[in-house]
This record gives C-alpha cells, sequence and structure tokens, in this order.
C-alpha cells in the first residue's frame, strides 16, 4: 500500500557514503526540489556471502547507520533500512511511495555495475528517473586520459596529470548539503534493521575517529614507513564507506602534505583501473602473468596466514590483521610480497585472505596492491624485486618495537615454553627460484 503522501519523493541511495556533509548525490537530491527520503539498504547479495558472522565491516557500517539515523531524525526525517536484496527492496519501495527520482553515488566493482544497472533498469519500467554522480573518487572514469584519450596504465603519468587537474579548485569543492536540509522528507522514526536480524554479532571494538590531524600530515612523509609509530591516518575504512569526504581530505592534505595527497591518487588511479579494466577482479592486469605456475602448498597457506614463517617482520604484520583487521602499510607490501615471491602463493589466494580480514578492505587498492606486489599489475618495476623481509624489519622497524608487540617469543631464549620457529624457507634461495619460475611461466607467451 502507497504511504498516506500522495505528493512524489525522491529516495537517495546510500552506499559507501555513509554521510550527510559533502554528498555529490544528496545535494543533487536535494536541489531537485521534491522531499528527500535517504534510504540504506544491507545487501543480502554481499552479506550473506561473509562466513565471519562477528565481521568489523558490518559492525563500523551498522554504528554508522545509527548516527546518520539520530541525525536524520533531528531534523524530522528518518533514514530508511533495508535488508534485502536491492532489487526486490525497490520493488517493495515503489508500492509504498510514490518515488519520482532515486539518486546515488557511483561504484567501480563489478558487481555493483551490475546491481546499479539492473535496479535502474527495473525503475524505468515502473516510470522512476536513476541518477548517480561521482562522490568517492576525486577524479574518475575518463576525466584522466592519455594524450589519445585511452586510460592510463601506469601511475606516473597518471599521477602528473591528476595533479594538474586538482589545480582547479573546483574537484576540491564541496557539496552544500546543509543548505538544504530543510528538504528532508519528513517521517516519523521508522526503526533499523539489527545486527542479530542479519546474523552478525556485535564486537564491540572502537574504530579510528575521521579526522586527521595537522600534525600527522605534517610527518607524514617522514613516519609513514614505520609500523611501530603512529605515523599514518588509520583512515581507510573511513574512506571505504565515506564518513568522511575525499574533498574536505584532499584540500588539507593540498596545503600540507604532497606525500599523503599522493596516496589519494593511488586511490584514485586503482578506481580508474577496476573500472576500465574490469578483468583484474579475476586475473592478472598483464593477462600473460596469468601463467606463472604457483606451488599453493596447504601448509604454506597456513603459516603465513597464522603468522609462523619464522620471518619477525611478516609474522608480526599476519598477526596484527588476525587481531585487529589493520596492517600498517609498509608491512603490507612485505607480507603480499613474501606470500607470493619466497612461498610462490597465488597472489589471489594472499588477496582473497586480506579481502576477508581487513576492516578497510576495499576491492581496488587490495587488488591494486596485490597485483604489484605480484609483478602482474600496472606497476612498471620488473617482476624480479623481491622484499627482503629481514633487510625490510632492520630499516624500518631497527628496534624491534612493532616485532616484539606481535611476536613476543621472538628472541626466545632455549626452552621457553614458546620458541620463536627458524625461517621456513631462505631468502637467497627463494629469490632464486621464483626468478625462474616467473621466466618460464612469461616465456610462454614469447
Amino acid at each position: 500500500m502507497k504511504s498516506e503522501t500522495s505528493s512524489p519523493i525522491a529516495i537517495m541511495w546510500h552506499r559507501r557514503d555513509l554521510r550527510l556533509h559533502d554528498n555529490a548525490a544528496l545535494y543533487h537530491a536535494l536541489k531537485a526540489g521534491r522531499p528527500v527520503l535517504p534510504l540504506f539498504i544491507f545487501d543480502k547479495d554481499i552479506l550473506d556471502h561473509l562466513d565471519d558472522k562477528r565481521d568489523r565491516r558490518v559492525e563500523f557500517i551498522y554504528k554508522e547507520v545509527l548516527k546518520m539515523q539520530d541525525e536524520l531524525q533531528k531534523m524530522g526525517s528518518s533514514l530508511l533500512v533495508r535488508y534485502g536484496h536491492p532489487l526486490e527492496v525497490f520493488r517493495q519501495l515503489a508500492s509504498e511511495y510514490t518515488i519520482a527520482n532515486v539518486f546515488t553515488n557511483y561504484d567501480y566493482e563489478t558487481y555493483s555495475k551490475g546491481r546499479d544497472a539492473e535496479v535502474a533498469t527495473y525503475l524505468k519500467t515502473v516510470g522512476v528517473g536513476f541518477h548517480s554522480y561521482k562522490d568517492q573518487a576525486l577524479l574518475d572514469r575518463d576525466e584522466v586520459l592519455t594524450g589519445t584519450g585511452k586510460p592510463y596504465t601506469v601511475f606516473g603519468p597518471y599521477s602528473r596529470n591528476w595533479l594538474g587537474k586538482l589545480a582547479d579548485p573546483f574537484y576540491l569543492k564541496a557539496y552544500p548539503t546543509e543548505n538544504y536540509f530543510d528538504r528532508l522528507f519528513k517521517t516519523p522514526p521508522t526503526g533499523t534493521v539489527t545486527l542479530d536480524d542479519m546474523g552478525f554479532e556485535p564486537l564491540g571494538e572502537n574504530y579510528p575517529k575521521p579526522t586527521v590531524s595537522a600534525e600527522l600530515l605534517a610527518n607524514y612523509q617522514k613516519m609513514r614507513d614505520y609500523p611501530a609509530e603512529r605515523g599514518t591516518s588509520e583512515l581507510g575504512i573511513h574512506l571505504r564507506f565515506g564518513t568522511i569526504s575525499i574533498r574536505d581530505l584532499a584540500r588539507q592534505a593540498q596545503e600540507t602534505s604532497p606525500t599523503f595527497l599522493s596516496e589519494l591518487c593511488w586511490r584514485d588511479f586503482y578506481f580508474q583501473v577496476l573500472d576500465h579494466f574490469p578483468h583484474v577482479e579475476q586475473h592478472a592486469f598483464r593477462r600473460e602473468y596469468d601463467n606463472i605456475k604457483f606451488l599453493n602448498r596447504p601448509e604454506d597457506i597456513e603459516r603465513w596466514k597464522t603468522g609462523t614463517t619464522g620471518y619477525p617482520l611478516v609474522d608480526a604484520g599476519m598477526r596484527q590483521l588476525n587481531e585487529t583487521g589493520w596492517m600498517h602499510n609498509r608491512v603490507r607490501m612485505v607480507v603480499a610480497s613474501f606470500c607470493i615471491k619466497h612461498l610462490l602463493i597465488d597472489w589471489r589466494i594472499g588477496e582473497a585472505y586480506f579481502a576477508q580480514k581487513l576492516r578497510d578492505f576495499d576491492l581496488s587498492a587490495n587488488n591494486g596492491g596485490w597485483q604489484w606486489a605480484a609483478g602482474s599489475g600496472t606497476d612498471a618495476a620488473p617482476y624480479f624485486r623481491v622484499f627482503n623481509p629481514t633487510a625490510q624489519a632492520a630499516k624500518f622497524d631497527p628496534k624491534g618495537v612493532y616485532i616484539r608487540r606481535w611476536v613476543p617469543e621472538y628472541n626466545s631464549p632455549p626452552g621457553a615454553p614458546v620458541t620463536y620457529p627458524a625461517p621456513m624457507i631462505d631468502h637467497a634461495f627463494a629469490r632464486q627460484r621464483v626468478v625462474e619460475i616467473y621466466k618460464a611461466g612469461l616465456a610462454k607467451n614469447d
């Protein structure tokens, strides 16, 4: 049955943009003139594939949805929260409300693009418009192209073009949504879906605040590679779910930290790669690298996952990931390289484990990072780059503070209750072996 109101409304479909401030689609929805009803769907097509029902990301989303609900209710509006398959949810909404238009922000993953196309097609059949906007990226799709109109496949020239465009303040201008909040659909609280309703359990964790200090940005270049220090922002989860404005953050970085701004450029670059080259979700960016013969020994995979490889920096990173759902970025590169190059484990196995464990998991960045480590991605460096975990530890954790935090039995005396294992593989041997394996695999394309 239709809502009591006979006047058409607009729906603002929130996904990776869990905020009201500086939200592109919300701004356009409010400016369009009809009352705007915000909507969030806990997507069964995604959640039903999560085996761990104590998932940090689901808990984080749930907490942020409650915050948005509270913020909207103070303005006499409400966030409509549903749990289901998006197409089915919109079929139901079309029977409950007179909907004129649906507004949302772009997503670049294959599943998301297919979902949006399916919903848009259905809405068209019932006379409802579907409008999407750029919000999670600073520059996307075809905004940064080569001189011949092609998407970039190497970061260096992409970043130079990207930075040149951002010199125009237009791209970093905030959307003044707050000026139009009086156009939100006035509705009493609608209640919300609980974690229990969806079969998930709370972890009761505290998550980083969606802010970054001027001091951290000023010291970012100098401190970001040292995992024992608080030298990184840990904003990944907020960027992943849009609880912070990427434009606000970029303006702040533009003023104080070119290095941090470059990290935001990497984020846009990987969005562009995923958008233009969706085969990377299943295959190597450079398809010839699909011919590499990995060993994928179960015992090696298990030791890597549990942080018992005998390489302290690798083990510290994996234990940090398993316990907290987060890992320092420098250490992510080391553990990924070790997984692929030392143990000859297919990068897709490591990528999938990170996807399962990381609280800030983002498909494009995770895929890009793992393909970078594998040498199969967009990076111009040769495939025989192999991180030495011992040398990396000496350089970036010289006093062993980070290692001792996560691997307390390291350097334990003989006869201790827990003895740290010897390295499971020799670095020099592993490096020579992987170079030979890669040469053999790539020779098949000659």
